[in-house]
């Protein structure tokens, strides 16, 4: 059995959880969040906790318990705290601005680069030089970040470029001159 999709999953307070057949949904005190699962996959509420329970034995169902159960997981915990990626900017000139619902991401290009805010997201700059980015749903902050971080990915080199908080850059050196 799946180690992750056998982990009993205990509801938070002030976290309301319902089920309809094979549509989930999580209310908390940040907001809501909905998951259609696989009819493959049944979910189980009772006394406080929530159990993930596949129907058979065959390899895509044993992938899909332990995703059900990690994606279960997450809404339940983003729903009660909320999930936030901080992002750092490093190189000369580069920075980023708030405007409106865009994010605007200067990085050496000859152009400004414009991203569009997701609307079940919120980005601040405290900085030009730190953008934090939280929100209930774990995949889409995350998935929001690697955008923002493929603008101008770290250089090894260098160190220039838009990185997570805490990433370590492995540092290369530089060619040397042949005598």
């Amino acid at each position: 059995m799946s180690r992750i999709g056998k982990r009993i999953l205990t509801i938070p307070k002030n976290v309301e959880v319902s089920l309809t057949k094979n549509h989930l949904i999580i209310k908390g005190n940040l907001g809501q969040l909905e998951y259609t699962f696989s009819p493959l996959i049944s979910v189980v509420i009772e006394n406080n906790e929530i159990k993930t329970i596949r129907a058979n034995e065959d390899k895509t169902t044993k992938q899909l318990h332990g995703t059900t159960n990690a994606i279960i997981s997450n809404m339940l915990i983003g729903v009660s705290q909320g999930y936030k990626k901080e992002i750092e900017i490093k190189g000369v000139g580069y920075k980023a601005t708030l405007k409106g619902n865009e994010i605007e991401v200067i990085a050496g290009y000859s152009h400004n680069v414009l991203k569009q805010i997701p609307a079940n997201l919120k980005v601040e700059v405290p900085k030009p030089t730190n953008i934090i980015i939280s929100g209930i749903d774990k995949q889409a902050v995350g998935q929001f970040a690697a955008i923002l971080r493929d603008i101008r990915r770290p250089s090894p080199y260098s160190g220039k470029g838009i990185m997570y908080k805490d990433e370590v850059i492995r540092r290369k050196e530089g060619k040397t001159a042949a005598k």
